[in-house]
C-alpha cells in the first residue's frame, strides 16, 4: 500500500518527528522552509559548521551583512556569528508555530558551539550561554558534543534552563552518559527552585558513519580470506551494525526514562530527552536510501534528514514501528563483532569515529573562517 505522506504518517501514526539537517538564508527567505513544514511535515532543523560553510561560502546573499560587519569594525568571528545568529533567529521564527502547536516538543532549531572548544568544558558552557542569550528564542537548541568534556557542560547548560542537542554520539555507553547528564541538569535546576517544564533535549546518535567504518573493515577482512564460511559471516554484518547499535541504545533509553530517578522529576514537568537519529544519508548505493529511516521508526524519537533523504522518504518510505523489532538479532550482530573470525573492536571504532567527528566539524569551521576573511578583503574597499 502506498502512503500519501509517509513523513506525516511517521509522526502521526508512530510518534517520531522528522527534522531537517540543512539551513541557509536562501531556504528561509525564499519561503521554501515554510513550504517544507507544510508539505513534508518537517518539525525542526539541525545545523552544524559544515552546513554553514556550504550555505555562506561564496553566497552573495550574505554580502550586505558582511559589509555592515566590516563598517562596524567586527572581527571575522563576530561577522560569522552575526550571519549565523540571524539565520537561526529567522528559522526559529518560521518554526514558532510548530513549537507552539506541539507544546514545545518540536519546532527547534539547533546551532552548535564552536567545534574548536569541544575539549574545553568551561568554554563550552560560556559559549552555550552566550549563544542562547544572543539568539533569544525559546525554540533554539544549543548543540554540545557528547565528549568527556562536553557532558559536564550539558549538565550545566540544562541547569541554566537552556535546551540542548547533545551531538556526536556513537556508542551506547556515550548515550547512557548523555541521558544521565541531562537528568542531572534538571535535578540541579529543581534543587535551585527553578522550573524545568520549558526545557527540552535530544541525544543525537550517529548512524551511517558507523556502517561506513565497519564495512571498510569487513571488506578488508573478506578480501584477506579464502574461507567461504568466514566470508559469509563477514558479509552478513555489512550495513547492519549502526541500526543494531541504535536499537540497543533505544532499549537503554526506555530503562533510564522508565526508572526511579526519572520518575522522581517527571511530575515536575520534565520532558524526556529523545533519541535523535543523525548521519542518516545512506553512503553505500547498495543499500536502501531510506534504510536509516524505515528501520528506526519508533515513538518519542527524532530523525534528522538531509534534503535528498527527505525527498526519498516522501516518495517511498514504508513506515512501521520497527525500533524494537529483531532485538535478539541486533544483540547477536553486535556480539559477533568480537568473534575471532570478525575481530572488530567496536569500542575502538566508536572512539575513532568521535575523534573524526570533531575533526569533520573543525575543518569546515576553519575553512569558513578563511572564506569569510577572503570575502572581507574583497568587500572592504566597498564597505
Amino acid at each position: 500500500m502506498t502512503i500519501a505522506n509517509p513523513i506525516q504518517s511517521i509522526f502521526e501514526d508512530y510518534g517520531q518527528s522528522i527534522w531537517m539537517d540543512n539551513l541557509s538564508r536562501d531556504l528561509i527567505q525564499s519561503g521554501q522552509l515554510k513550504e517544507l513544514i507544510s508539505s513534508r511535515s518537517i518539525a525542526g532543523i539541525t545545523s552544524n559548521p559544515a552546513i554553514f560553510e556550504k550555505a555562506i561560502a561564496g553566497n552573495a546573499i550574505y554580502d550586505a551583512d558582511i559589509a555592515a560587519g566590516i563598517k562596524a569594525g567586527r572581527s571575522i568571528l563576530e561577522i560569522y556569528e552575526t550571519l549565523v545568529f540571524e539565520d537561526i533567529r529567522a528559522a526559529c521564527d518560521v518554526f514558532g508555530p510548530v513549537y507552539e502547536s506541539t507544546g514545545g516538543k518540536d519546532g527547534y532549531v539547533s546551532i552548535e558551539v564552536p567545534p574548536t572548544i569541544a575539549e574545553d568544558t568551561e568554554a563550552t558552557i560560556r559559549e552555550a550561554l552566550r549563544y542562547a542569550a544572543a539568539i533569544d528564542r525559546p525554540n533554539v537548541m544549543i548543540k554540545i558534543p557528547g565528549t568527556a568534556a562536553g557532558l559536564p557542560a550539558v549538565t550545566a547548560v540544562i541547569a541554566a534552563g537552556i535546551s540542548v542537542n547533545v551531538t556526536l554520539l556513537f556508542s551506547v555507553q556515550s548515550y547512557i552518559e548523555t541521558a544521565w547528564a541531562y537528568i542531572a541538569g534538571l535535578e540541579q535546576r529543581l534543587a535551585a527552585g527553578e522550573p524545568i517544564d520549558n526545557i527540552a533535549s535530544v541525544a543525537s546518535f550517529f548512524l551511517s558513519r558507523i556502517d561506513s567504518n565497519i564495512d571498510d573493515r569487513l571488506n578488508a577482512k573478506i578480501a584477506a580470506t579464502a574461507n567461504p564460511d568466514q566470508q559469509a559471516k563477514l558479509t552478513g554484518l555489512k550495513g547492519k551494525v549502526a541500526i543494531a547499535n541504535a536499537k540497543i541504545a533505544y532499549q537503554r533509553y526506555k530503562e533510564i526514562f522508565g526508572g526511579e530517578r526519572w520518575g522522581a522529576i517527571a511530575p515536575q514537568g520534565a520532558t524526556i530527552q529523545r533519541l535523535l537519529w543523525a548521519s542518516t544519508s545512506t553512503k553505500n548505493p547498495e543499500y536502501s536510501d531510506v534504510m536509516y529511516v524505515d528501520e528506526l521508526v519508533g515513538p518519542d524519537t527524532v530523525n534528522t534528514l538531509p534534503p535528498n533523504t527527505i525527498e526519498a522518504c516522501a516518495d517511498h518510505c514504508n513506515p512501521a514501528n520497527r525500533i524494537e523489532s529483531d532485538l535478539e538479532a541486533a544483540q547477536a550482530q553486535l556480539a559477533s563483532l568480537a568473534d575471532p573470525d570478525v575481530a572488530i573492536d567496536l569500542d575502538a571504532v566508536m572512539a575513532e569515529l568521535l575523534e573524526e567527528g570533531i575533526d569533520k566539524f573543525v575543518k569546515p569551521f576553519e575553512s569558513l573562517m578563511a572564506s569569510l576573511e577572503a570575502k572581507v578583503q574583497q568587500l572592504a574597499p566597498v564597505a
